[in-house]
């Protein structure tokens, strides 16, 4: 699905910039950007024999699996199982969100934490990951993009759309384990497209941001709650990458994440996500900074 590539002069001319255009992943069949790689990995997955996989996720990444699955179990005889595994303390709407898209005409939703059918199950983990990895152990297919350069190639289709927009001159991405921007830099460089990529992580959460960037403000826990990749698994390829494209890193407060908000809101009509406002973020740190970026600024707008 070819998602909208809005244009946003107003904003842009508030904020300091040239031009300004988002990204609209958030409007995606599957949520989120993550529509164009957790699929392509099961697909890919499933030709090869797999047909039971787990992921360790509360928003986006989980969403589309369960899309997915359902999809896949509709059209074909040999059905996939699907184990999500959360953390005890994910927000109420978001389990209701992944409880509802796990639902079919002949699902039972229990009033606990469980999806109680026959191939999705949402299961609360104390440690989602070491159920994952016990998981993995003992035969499932991990969806887990931070670590499988399977997911790289779901996110070729979103760099292919951004590249026939000629005078784009950085694409900004709020940025978890930074698989998304791995694959949009190395799609840019390869084929020789001046495009810059920007990274933005929170307050809280910020392994890779910091190589640009010191942030000294308040200790808090981001209300961005996508961002939580503190290994960094991809950092020791994505930060080479970033330099190349002359990209940056950036981090934000709660603070700058309300501002852009309100600025959004204000100049766009469009109430963004906290994870989404990220990007825009970015985008005003590019402009208060100085930074030299020839085109226009692409946020990334990535659902919840």
């Amino acid at each position: 699905m070819i998602t909208p590539l809005e244009h946003y002069p107003d904003l842009a001319k508030t904020i300091g910039l040239s031009d300004i255009y988002f990204k609209r992943e958030d409007l995606h069949t599957y949520g989120s950007h993550k529509g164009r790689s957790i699929p392509f990995m099961i697909d890919y997955y499933y030709k090869k024999g797999d047909r039971h996989f787990v992921i360790s996720s509360s928003g986006n990444a989980a969403l589309a699996a369960i899309i997915h699955t359902n999809k896949i179990n509709a059209e074909n005889t040999e059905p996939v199982d699907l184990d999500i595994f959360v953390g005890n303390h994910i927000a109420p709407h978001k389990l209701e969100k992944l409880k509802l898209a796990s639902q079919s005409a002949n699902d039972t939703i229990s009033s606990n934490t469980e999806t109680k059918d026959s191939h999705i199950r949402i299961l609360t983990k104390e440690r989602p990951l070491q159920a994952l990895t016990q998981a993995v152990e003992e035969g499932s297919r991990s969806l887990r993009q931070s670590t499988d350069d399977q997911a790289l190639f779901g996110y070729e289709t979103l760099a292919e759309e951004l590249s026939l927009t000629k005078d784009i001159g950085a694409v900004i991405v709020g940025t978890s384990s930074g698989t998304t921007a791995q694959a949009l830099a190395e799609y840019f460089l390869k084929n020789k497209l001046p495009i810059q990529i920007h990274i933005v992580q929170t307050s809280s959460c910020h392994p890779m941001s910091e190589t640009f960037e010191t942030f000294d403000g308040s200790d808090e826990r981001s209300d961005a709650d996508a961002i939580v990749d503190q290994t960094a698994y991809r950092k020791a390829k994505l930060i080479p990458l970033i330099k190349k494209t002359g990209g940056h890193g950036w981090i934000a407060s709660n603070d700058d994440i309300y501002s852009a908000q309100e600025l959004v809101k204000k100049h766009t009509g469009l109430e963004i996500s906290t994870n989404s406002a990220l990007s825009v973020v970015g985008a005003m740190q590019i402009a208060y900074r100085g930074f030299e970026v020839k085109g226009a600024i692409v946020c990334m707008i990535c659902g919840e």
